[in-house]
């Protein structure tokens, strides 16, 4: 159904796959309209309990958008609104688990995504950085967004340096960007890993967790308990099957 991304559904993980590896997986109007359809469908479809967010090609996750197609914007400044809300999960109001895999470069725009990621794993390749302000460009929402998952300081010197520095895969684990490093070669199958291990959950609990949480950061702490207590008391059937705990396994590997 779409042109810009690949979308399959097994055993409960929607997997999305950025497709556009010749454009180093640059988003273009195409891909904008194609992921404004894509989570609201996912969000409604409740064989869907846990989503992994990948992309085609040996040489980039993403490089932002796509300069040489540009994308549609008002001629009237006041009439335009921020276009890469269309790609983010959470902008689009859908609340299943997500698990990005990220490789190569990784840059500008593709924070849209890895802002409202839930985990983050990288393949030991990845490079971050943000060419922005190396093209006179002044970089805002991409880092306004990650502020909210990463120190400041890391922040403005990922955003101010531009294109003359790239941030490591290490370095992004010592800062808490991504949550593990994997081989290039297992970068897919780790990540399907990790959804297959949330999806198996009860999807009331996993959904009403991420929602909770990400709704919190735009409030003040005790504002954010009271309305975290609601969470708790709309998603916590106690007594019910959601809760038993018969099928609880112990896990049989450590992160390190």
């Amino acid at each position: 159904m779409y042109s810009t991304v690949d979308y399959d559904v097994a055993e409960h993980v929607a997997t999305v796959t950025l497709n556009r590896p010749d454009k180093l997986n640059a988003f273009n109007q195409q891909m904008l309209d194609e992921f404004r359809d894509l989570w609201p469908r996912i969000q409604r479809d409740d064989d869907v309990h846990a989503v992994v967010l990948r992309a085609a090609g040996e040489r980039a996750f993403c490089t932002g958008v796509d300069v040489a197609e540009g994308i549609d914007l008002p001629d009237n400044v006041w009439s335009q609104d921020d276009p890469g809300a269309a790609l983010g999960p959470r902008a689009n109001r859908c609340w299943k688990p997500v698990v990005a895999a990220v490789h190569g470069m990784v840059a500008g725009g593709a924070f849209y995504w890895l802002n409202e990621a839930d985990i983050i794993i990288s393949a030991e390749d990845a490079q971050f950085f943000d060419p922005h302000v190396s093209y006179g460009m002044t970089s805002a929402l991409e880092p306004i967004g990650l502020a909210r998952r990463i120190p400041l300081g890391e922040v403005l010197r990922w955003a101010l340096i531009g294109l003359d520095e790239r941030m490591s895969a290490q370095r992004a684990l010592q800062i808490g960007l991504v949550s593990e490093l994997v081989p290039y070669a297992g970068l897919w199958g780790r990540a399907a890993q990790i959804a297959a291990i949330i999806a198996a959950k009860p999807p009331v609990a996993t959904q009403g967790t991420v929602r909770a949480i990400w709704e919190s950061l735009d409030l003040p702490r005790s504002v954010a308990q009271a309305q975290g207590l609601g969470y708790t008391q709309l998603g916590n059937p106690v007594g019910m099957a959601q809760v038993e705990r018969d099928g609880f396994t112990r896990p049989s590997w450590t992160l390190r």
